[in-house]
């Protein structure tokens, strides 16, 4: 079992060495491959920091250039997404200290405990008013994550976005593992404490039986009692 997991691991490697290859040779294919496959979490690890879209992209495209004119000095000793990772974040510090009196992503204080994952459900197909209610409730969200400290809001970014495990978090910001969980923590109960206080004056609007919903259900009960087409 050991054996088959490292097998796979280095033919990945492999894949990506060849992958980085064909890029510094400037191959069209090899760079689109690269760019599709990590945009969404250079695109939020910049905008977790900048909490700006069209700025978020501007660094997501000068992280590329800036990574695609220098391959030569990839060595290697991280993953290509992680290095990409590190450059973005270095780009859009840069741009934050450009702006403001600099802040230390690792100079917030500890607080304690694990998190979890949050987990949020998928609308059914062909249910308009659940999909709009989570268009809303994504946006809540949004501007929720938004409103985190700086160190906080990168971890959760980091950790639930992008899904990263503990260990990976840890090395691309720079702090210990153990700095990640209680943050991790911290940012779900602010989080949470956001929320709640924003969809607190609408609460009174869930679970709406409107729109499409209302009318199948009178249609239905119409043609049950032999009225109407």
């Amino acid at each position: 079992m050991q054996r088959t997991a490292a097998g796979r691991s280095a033919g990945i490697r492999t894949s990506e060495a060849e992958l980085i290859d064909r890029a510094r040779s400037r191959d069209e294919a090899a760079l689109r491959e690269i760019m599709q496959a990590n945009n969404r979490r250079l695109y939020r690890l910049a905008r977790g920091i900048l909490r700006n879209d069209s700025e978020a992209e501007d660094v997501v495209q000068e992280t590329y250039v800036r990574a695609f004119t220098h391959l030569d000095g990839f060595r290697g000793e991280s993953g290509l997404s992680t290095w990409l990772s590190r450059i973005a974040i270095n780009e859009a510090l840069g741009r934050v200290r450009s702006a403001k009196p600099h802040v230390e992503l690792g100079a917030v204080g500890e607080a304690a405990l694990e998190a979890q994952i949050i987990k949020f459900p998928v609308s059914p197909a062909g249910d308009p008013e659940r999909t709009m209610a989570q268009r809303e409730i994504q946006r809540v969200v949004e501007r929720a994550i938004d409103e985190l400290p700086d160190a906080f809001r990168m971890v959760f970014v980091a950790r639930v976005m992008e899904g990263m495990n503990i260990e990976k978090t840890a090395d691309l910001l720079g702090v210990k593992p153990e700095t990640v969980k209680t943050r991790l923590h911290r940012a779900r109960t602010m989080l949470r404490e956001i929320v709640e206080k924003e969809i607190g004056p609408v609460i009174m609007d869930a679970f709406p039986f409107a729109g499409w919903r209302c009318e199948r259900l009178t249609v239905s009960v119409l043609k049950r009692l032999g009225i109407g087409g």
